[in-house]
């Protein structure tokens, strides 16, 4: 995930116009390490919020991958995506239960909200947060309330020369 300096991974409105224009201070060919990274992921699952704004890029960027989008709301999947996209309203404990029955183990789960219940099942094994150099003052936050303290084992900081840090975490056992 990519956050602002000050945890935000959109504005308000939903609003990520701050990390599109971060995106053009990146050297042509550095994906910070994202094309590595998705070459491990079996299925994206993503929040409803997280698909309309995806939604509206002028290309999909998971032509190749299984994303199921988590929504309790209606989902029109279009023709376009029909073979790659699906709607779920379980939950993230179901969900994972039915896809490690198809075989499917790594997730990338991708949003606010759903990256929060995934996070609150305790079924979140890594953490990379790649922050940007900017502050927003508000927005709609990474992490909201959680039902625990969540201890993170710190496993890599990485800092990119154009301004972006990324860190990297494992869950840490419960005791």
């Amino acid at each position: 995930m990519a956050t602002s300096l000050d945890g935000f991974i959109a504005r308000e409105n939903g609003n990520i116009d701050w990390l599109i224009a971060a995106n053009t201070l990146m050297p042509e060919g550095e994906d910070c390490g994202y094309r590595e990274f998705m070459s491990t992921v079996d299925a994206i699952v993503m929040g409803r919020n997280t698909f309309d704004q995806i939604a509206t890029f002028d290309l999909w960027p998971y032509k190749s991958k299984k994303v199921i989008v988590m929504s309790h709301r209606a989902l029109t999947v279009p023709d376009a995506l029909a073979g790659n996209l699906s709607h779920s309203s379980d939950s993230p404990i179901s969900l994972v239960e039915r896809l490690a029955s198809e075989e499917v183990r790594h997730l990338y789960v991708d949003g606010g909200k759903t990256i929060q219940s995934f996070l609150n099942a305790k079924l979140i094994t890594d953490i990379t947060i790649t922050l940007i150099p900017i502050i927003l003052g508000r927005g709609i936050p990474l992490f909201g309330p959680t039902k625990r303290d969540i201890p993170l084992i710190h496993v890599e900081t990485r800092a990119f020369n154009f301004g972006f840090v990324q860190l990297k975490y494992r869950m840490k056992p419960m005791q």
